[in-house]
């Protein structure tokens, strides 16, 4: 590392044309430049720069010598300013893990941040399975629910409530319930867990909490698949606010118990970089925020 200080400072002096010149730009004193330029020249067994009182001039050795050590300096400066192009401006690609459900909302979310930035690029990894950050080289990923504790840095995009939803040939069929306690009788559908069951924690018009635990009829690890089936009449679930918007306000859903409250979802954006956070990941973190908080069904 010394050598290339040295490096550094030769291409200074060349640069600037005198050691006090050198010394200037460096922040250093005359003497301390001159004794790292003669210590590049006792290492190296020839003589880099002919010395007068007036000037310096290069040897044919210090031209070619020269040469490598701007070269290595202007790498560096390009480097640097990469590095700053990172920090200031969306570049490079930008690796984003998003659930199957969320997916649909990239486009939308992103879509300006990418017409505005040509240098950055998007490669999307869609997976509703937990996937590691690190091994899969994550710059950013949407997360729901609790988050486990790590390292990782964490902000909070917005929240959803659960609604207790059903097709309307499944209330044609099967009525409108009036009590939680009702819903113990009809087929659910639900996520999958190992254990199996799902527990609900409600809560009641007047705040008053309460536990149902139901055993799906249909399960699966996809909560986009478990409002598709919800939608085609195969039983109760408990969709998103943020999702069943649509299906709501089209007459493909029915809000059911609107009174009770099924308890709500966060939404995260997870990143393993908790400092100096590239543009890209900044910029679509506030994008997808955004984005969010002017949809219909989410909170703050």
């Amino acid at each position: 590392m010394e050598d290339l200080k040295r490096m550094a400072v030769f291409a200074a002096v060349v640069q600037h044309g005198s050691m006090s010149g050198a010394a200037r730009a460096l922040g250093m004193s005359t003497s301390a430049v001159s004794q790292q330029v003669r210590k590049l020249e006792s290492d190296g067994g020839v003589t880099l720069l002919h010395r007068s009182t007036r000037k310096l001039a290069l040897t044919e050795a210090g031209q070619r010598y020269h040469a490598r050590c701007a070269a290595m300096c202007a790498a560096a400066d390009q480097a640097r300013a990469e590095l700053a192009a990172s920090r200031d401006a969306p570049s490079g690609e930008l690796r984003l893990s998003a659930t199957v459900g969320f997916a649909r909302h990239i486009a939308p979310a992103l879509g300006e941040l990418l017409a505005a930035h040509p240098a950055l690029r998007l490669r999307l990894l869609v997976d509703d399975s937990p996937i590691d950050l690190i091994n899969a080289r994550i710059d950013l990923a949407v997360r729901y629910g609790r988050l486990q504790d790590s390292t990782w840095a964490a902000r909070r995009l917005g929240g959803m409530q659960w609604y207790l939803c059903a097709a309307p040939g499944w209330v044609t069929a099967h009525g409108v319930p009036q009590h939680p306690d009702a819903l113990l009788s009809y087929s659910w559908l639900g996520f999958a867990r190992e254990n199996g069951g799902l527990l609900i924690d409600l809560r009641s018009p007047t705040g008053d909490p309460r536990a149902l635990r139901v055993e799906p009829r249909i399960a699966s690890n996809n909560q986009l698949s478990i409002q598709q089936m919800c939608e085609a009449g195969l039983g109760l679930a408990l969709v998103g606010s943020m999702d069943s918007h649509d299906a709501l306000q089209a007459g493909r859903l029915v809000r059911l118990l609107p009174d009770w409250s099924f308890g709500t979802l966060d939404i995260w954006a997870v990143t393993p970089q908790r400092d100096a956070q590239p543009a890209k990941v900044r910029q679509t973190i506030a994008a997808l925020h955004r984005y969010l908080s002017q949809l219909p069904g989410v909170t703050e």
